[in-house]
């Protein structure tokens, strides 16, 4: 993704309001995501806390990526934020999508793949916070590894190691999960009593006797 803005950053930069706009659109939605690991229902006015510092200060902005420097400004204001609530970061709403995630292992990449909104409520709020905050950045917001190293000041590598354990971690929640609904669906006897009173044949044999 790395250059992808550009044009649109240069005609905002020259006072377009179409191309900030256009802006705006591409980052919200996975910017109030990321928000929202951190800042939980606060998130939207910590967006709008962004987006004016980047109106403000996109005249100066000197080049490099766009939605890492957008990013950098939304985490230093969500923990801002933070410090002057003096409470920890928490999910309290769904993270939708955490769909095209970086994984280097078989299970982290199925891992990647089965997430969805609801999936995603839980289980983000159950990682580390380091672990959360890297999967967050590389599959909600799109950055590489390098680029997300510099939004959190750690090496691409930490970042890589942490966004792949996180999503190892995730991949058992998802094994746990797989292995509870398919024991909710097994009939139980009384299941197969009334599937016979209705003259239905029983799917299953009773796990209750």
């Amino acid at each position: 993704m790395t250059g992808e803005l550009d044009p649109l950053v240069t005609a905002a930069r020259a006072g377009d309001e179409d191309a900030f706009r256009h802006l705006y659109r591409n980052l919200q939605p996975g910017l109030l995501r990321y928000l929202t690991a951190l800042v939980g229902a606060d998130a939207e006015d910590v967006a709008s806390e962004t987006w004016l510092q980047v109106a403000r200060d996109l005249p100066t902005f000197t080049g490099g990526e766009f939605r890492a420097w957008a990013v950098t400004i939304a985490r230093n204001r969500a923990m801002d934020h933070l410090r002057r609530q003096r409470r920890r970061p928490a999910v309290s709403v769904p993270v939708q999508e955490l769909s095209e995630l970086a994984g280097d292992a078989d299970t982290a990449e199925r891992a990647g793949e089965s997430l969805g909104t609801e999936a995603a409520l839980a289980m983000i709020a159950s990682l580390p916070p380091r672990e959360a905050e890297a999967v967050l950045l590389r599959a909600v917001i799109g950055l590489d590894a390098e680029t997300a190293g510099r939004v959190l000041g750690r090496r691409a590598g930490a970042v890589r190691t942490a966004a792949h354990r996180g999503l190892r971690r995730l991949a058992v929640l998802l094994d746990q999960r797989a292995a509870s609904t398919a024991l909710d669906d097994v009939p139980t006897g009384a299941d197969i009593r009334a599937q016979r009173r209705a003259g239905l044949p029983p799917q299953a044999e009773p796990v209750d006797g």
